[in-house]
């Protein structure tokens, strides 16, 4: 039998400026006016031509009650405010889960790190984070966009596994405030946070039991990044809706969430009906409703963050798993599934049977809206 291997301890940080829906309404009073002009309602909108097949209807059905909301169903978002960064959100993340799975910097032989974006113009942060941290193993840059954080916990399960790896540190973070150009309703969505978690061995029969991984070449051109310039002529890049974002965006979901889902069940030699919670990347306020009509399960056993963070992005996963464990929804020896996806990348899935996972402290408390049921306004 081999090693059982999985994740010890999970930590979340987050920006301190929060931003609700009044501030937009306040400082952008033309935009929410003009809202299905922008790149949200190229993204989020009832595309012409509607499939008539029923799971794309179903997209549709669940996303219609929020089109008459200019901000999508977001209703708070954290946004980095002076001084921090991507590195400085990382940075308190990977102490907390370094400190709760009771290690010390010098006992993490790896570290992987997913920045949705870095602070400098190098490939990633994970030179820099490791210079913060004092770590003297390796530390590695990995990227698929959204889906990085189950990317990465396949691959540090494989390396523990080898033993090539003892204690793998992955951290993720999205600080996509600074790439959305707050003139397009894009931003109205988007916030700011990171997650960080520990990887090693566990006790038998628990850890990583089984994933699906696929690229998601279909996706490309959806959303693109563009390089302009600010007001003083720094360069920046900027994220945009594609075209034909809605029309696409709807069949991709579908398409990437059943081939993971059944292929990482298919893997951990589960069933469906197993699966004692679910955790989905809530990209949008309404993907979580979808994703529990379209495998037929109780909406109570899974989570949505959406409504207090926004899109986090890299760092959506491990702060919905964060939250869930620290309300309960999660229990040792549950079997959990995990579900994400990276536009322009690769889409994943994981089942997990969870051990006594550590969490490091809860962040900066603002309204209760962690644990609304998934599916509500």
């Amino acid at each position: 039998m081999s090693q059982s291997v999985g994740i010890r301890s999970i930590a979340v940080s987050f920006p301190s400026v929060i931003r609700t829906n009044d501030y937009f309404r306040e400082n952008y009073p033309e935009l929410i006016a003009t809202a299905e002009q922008k790149g949200l309602a190229r993204a989020f909108s009832v595309p012409e031509n509607i499939s008539e097949t029923n799971n794309l209807d179903l997209w549709t059905k669940e996303m219609m009650p929020y089109l008459s909301d200019p901000f999508r169903g977001t209703v708070e978002r954290r946004i980095l405010g002076s001084g921090e960064s991507s590195l400085t959100l990382e940075y308190k993340a990977a102490c907390q889960a370094i400190d709760a799975a009771k290690l010390i910097p010098g006992e993490v032989d790896l570290m992987i790190v997913r920045s949705i974006f870095p602070d400098h113009t190098e490939i990633g942060n994970a030179a820099f984070l490791a210079g913060q941290l004092g770590l003297q193993g390796a530390a590695w840059n990995l990227d698929s966009m959204c889906a990085t954080p189950l990317v990465a916990l396949q691959t540090a399960c494989a390396l523990v596994r080898s033993g090539e790896y003892h204690n793998v540190l992955v951290v993720t973070s999205c600080t996509y405030s600074r790439f959305f150009d707050e003139n397009d309703t894009l931003s109205l969505f988007i916030g700011d946070g990171a997650g960080a978690f520990m990887v090693g061995k566990m006790e038998a029969n628990q850890g990583l039991l089984g994933t699906k991984v696929i690229n998601t070449k279909e996706s490309c051109g959806v959303f693109f990044n563009e390089l302009t310039t600010d007001a003083y002529g720094n360069p920046r890049i900027f994220v945009r809706a594609g075209k034909n974002a809605s029309k696409q965006m709807s069949h991709l979901f579908l398409k990437y969430f059943r081939q993971c889902c059944d292929g990482a069940l298919e893997a951990a030699g589960v069933t469906l009906d197993q699966i004692d919670f679910f955790i989905f990347y809530t990209a949008t306020a309404w993907y979580g409703s979808f994703c529990v009509k379209e495998l037929g399960i109780d909406p109570q056993q899974t989570i949505d963050i959406f409504p207090q963070y926004g899109n986090i992005s890299a760092a959506s996963t491990v702060v919905s798993l964060y939250h869930a464990v620290q309300l309960g929804k999660i229990r040792p020896n549950d079997l959990v599934l995990v579900y994400n996806h990276g536009f322009v990348a690769s889409a994943a899935a994981a089942v997990m049977r969870w051990g006594d996972v550590a969490l490091g402290p809860l962040p900066t408390p603002s309204a209760n809206l962690i644990g609304t049921p998934v599916g509500a306004i």
